[in-house]
């Protein structure tokens, strides 16, 4: 049915359960948690509510719409921004981290001196990722070299951002730092060395605390802190936000974390209004300290209760295949939080084969899945005129290697895609391994001399159409170093038969470049953030450069801006002098800050992206291909030996250990809810590839694949008329 929730607001079209709770009463007070699977409306519906109560005449000021993530908060900024919305609204759409550090630096005055900070009178600094692990760092650099780690083998980032994710998980759980290695300890069961290595942990972790006071740094768990502990204790600060936000818009609460569920339960009895909206099944960021367990608690400080049941998204079998998913693991009973999973199947869903939402792909080898994939994606571009845009390639990790497969196979079929990674370290992309070896080569006096095979790798990288032979062959000829300055030779200087190899169209397109660089280091340096954007606008994006047409290439370049800005005004140093740690910083694996992806449509490509990533992206595609479906990454969680995301939580009972049962029902819990998740978001069908050997050349038989087979034997047994019998219990 087409309604019209209020004059001046754009038309919808709304399910019943839709309509009677958007044209509930505006004036009265009320509390709402509204719940139901992926793709029910929940979120249109939350959308709508916030339009209605800007048509009703409330003051923008007075919402404030909470999301776990900042992505999450789009479809409110853009439901704001349509030409239909009310004009002049400024709701704020914030996570409980933007309001943490917006409380903390209004109230600061009154918070610095009882929080610990040693500086009371000066500003604080906010740290992203980026300059948290370059603080902690400095700290932890006396316990490698004195291998405190022991046995544990990681990579020294990993190391410093699993020792902030423990105080992240600290402050949002709300139990004192201080007990991270002790709750650490109390749940390990195996060799005692491990016990050692807990203590160097909470050792590291309690000397970045005090730097950071030391310092009046503020990473996010110590601004998670102080927020609660100090903030919201104080009288002024907690009535000022209570009668501020009269009226709260609180999405996806199941992907956010306990201090935030206790910020709403606070507020819920004074609001005039406030709407908790919940994804069952729901709880993707359990490993950044969601808990759907406490969010779920909500419910029941709600006056009233609303759930949407039916699917608005996916077709009767997608949906038949994610409710057996749960029996094919063995989670029939519960959901992976504390809502029962209602004990009705809907008609729909019970009287539909789970088999018609499938395609199985196999293939002996890994090359072949991709190939196969490609071919498919091909026919349903080419031959069924499916936009490109309504499909989603996924799989556990998008590595290198497959994303590079799977592009280059795409091309040759003549289908645009494009590849989001938000997780993916900036080193790994060839544009800023590129702008890093630029940047060495304007900057000796770093005293960062880059290889030669770096150097040959940026020139293929910068200059369209240079391949590798040739960029090998230039850099054994132009490139000396020792020679000073930038360390390039001109290509005039080169005997004429050896400029006949290059080709003198590359060859001048290195002169220009090598022309460039020398210009630059000749004159005043400006920080690489500046140095980037210069690089690229004057010379990099013009035509006969590599990044002139190429959409991954730009995408990086403004990350590595972004994060180069964001460090130098966060760092209070003098920036000639850390430039080269930034630079050091980035190429051994840092994890940059997530930002905002640029606002406009998506592109009509294929998306080729990491599953997790899609699924809390919140879009809908008609077709799925879930690669490499034998892995064993399939709903396995990482291996962190020094952090855990199920033993740092209020649901975790203290002195208890953690077994190889928990484990294992951690994991089939948290394949269900990936798998839930993807196939909410799926409308026609998915297609299942996998292969016989994988990329390694072993094979694998992972807990999905198993899954999948089970669903697919139990069908055929019903469709043939025989009880499932034996078919009980899971894999």
């Amino acid at each position: 049915m087409s309604l019209r929730p209020g004059p001046g607001l754009l038309s919808h079209d709304l399910t019943p359960e839709q309509a009677a709770v958007v044209n509930a009463p505006v004036g009265e007070p009320q509390s709402l948690f509204l719940e139901g699977p992926a793709g029910s409306g929940k979120t249109t519906t939350g959308v709508l509510h916030l339009l209605r109560l800007l048509e009703a005449g409330t003051p923008a000021d007075s919402i404030l719409v909470l999301v776990p993530q900042r992505t999450l908060g789009w479809p409110y900024v853009e439901a704001l921004r349509a030409p239909g919305a009310p004009a002049g609204a400024r709701v704020d759409v914030l996570t409980i981290g933007g309001l943490a550090q917006r409380s903390v630096e209004l109230y600061w005055p009154l918070v610095a001196a009882p929080a610990g900070f040693a500086r009371p009178n000066r500003p604080p600094i906010f740290l992203t990722l980026e300059t948290a692990q370059y603080y902690m760092d400095r700290l932890v650099d006396p316990y490698i070299q004195q291998g405190a780690f022991g046995e544990v083998t990681l990579s020294r980032q990993r190391l410093i951002s699993q020792i902030i994710d423990n105080l992240n998980k600290a402050a949002v759980a709300r139990f004192p730092h201080e007990e991270i290695g002790a709750r650490l300890s109390e749940a390990w069961k195996g060799e005692s060395s491990r016990l050692r290595v807990y203590e160097r942990v909470q050792a590291c972790a309690s000397d970045f605390r005090r730097y950071c006071l030391e310092h009046n740094l503020l990473d996010f768990s110590l601004q998670i802190e102080v927020f609660v502990r100090h903030v919201l204790a104080l009288p002024e600060a907690a009535t000022a936000l209570r009668q501020r936000y009269r009226h709260i818009i609180a999405d996806n609460i199941e992907e956010d974390v306990p201090v935030a569920h206790d910020l709403l339960a606070d507020w819920l009895p004074g609001c005039d209004s406030a709407w908790l909206i919940y994804d069952e099944q729901g709880g993707l960021r359990t490993y950044l300290g969601a808990d759907p367990v406490s969010a779920y608690g909500l419910r029941s400080r709600c006056r009233a209760q609303v759930r949407f049941s039916a699917s608005l998204v996916s077709l009767p079998a997608v949906r038949a295949l994610a409710s057996a998913v749960g029996r094919g693991l063995g989670l029939e009973s519960a959901t992976a939080t504390t809502r029962p999973v209602t004990a009705t199947v809907p008609p729909s869903e019970a009287s539909t084969d789970p088999r018609e939402a499938i395609v199985l792909l196999h293939e002996t080898f890994h090359t072949g899945m991709v190939g196969a994939v490609a071919a498919c994606i091909a026919d349903l571009v080419h031959g069924e005129r499916l936009p490109p845009e309504q499909i989603a390639v996924l799989a556990p990790f998008m590595g290198d290697a497959l994303r590079f497969e799977l592009m280059l196979a795409l091309e040759r079929k003549g289908v645009p895609c494009y590849s989001h990674r938000p997780s993916r370290p900036l080193r790994d992309e060839p544009a800023v391994r590129c702008l890093l070896t630029l940047a060495k080569l304007a900057h000796p006096g770093w005293g960062l001399v880059p290889h030669r095979c770096d150097v040959a790798h940026a020139l293929v990288m910068a200059i369209a159409d240079m391949d590798l032979v040739r960029a090998w062959h230039l850099v054994a000829i132009a490139y000396r170093p020792a020679a000073g300055g930038i360390g390039l030779v001109s290509f005039e200087r080169i005997r004429p038969e050896e400029q006949a190899k290059i080709t003198y169209l590359l060859g001048n397109r290195y002169e220009a470049l090598r022309q460039w660089l020398a210009a630059y280091a000749e004159g005043t340096a400006v920080p690489p953030d500046l140095f980037f954007t210069r690089l690229f606008d004057e010379l990099l994006s013009r035509p006969g450069y590599g990044f002139r047409r190429d959409r991954d290439a730009a995408a990086a370049t403004a990350h590595l801006i972004e994060s180069a800005r964001r460090f130098r005004g966060t760092v209070g140093e003098e920036w000639s002098e850390i430039a080269p740690a930034y630079v050091g910083m980035v190429e051994q694996g840092v994890l940059a800050a997530q930002y905002l992806p640029p606002e406009g449509a998506r592109p009509q490509a294929v998306l080729l992206a990491p599953a997790y990533t899609f699924a809390m992206g919140n879009r809908a595609v008609d077709v799925q291909f879930w690669l490499n479906v034998s892995s064993s990454s399939w709903g396995r969680r990482l291996y962190q030996p020094l952090t855990h995301p199920y033993v740092l939580t209020r649901q975790w009972p203290r002195g208890t250990p953690w077994t190889d049962a928990d484990e294992d029902l951690a994991n089939r819990r948290t394949l269900h809810r990936l798998v839930v998740a993807l196939l909410r978001r799926c409308r026609r069908r998915v297609y299942l590839a996998d292969s016989t050997y994988n990329e390694h050349g072993l094979e694998e038989q992972g807990l999905l694949q198993q899954v999948v087979f089970r669903i697919l034997r139990r069908a055929a047994r019903e469709a043939e008329g025989r009880s499932p019998a034996g078919e009980g219990g899971h894999v």
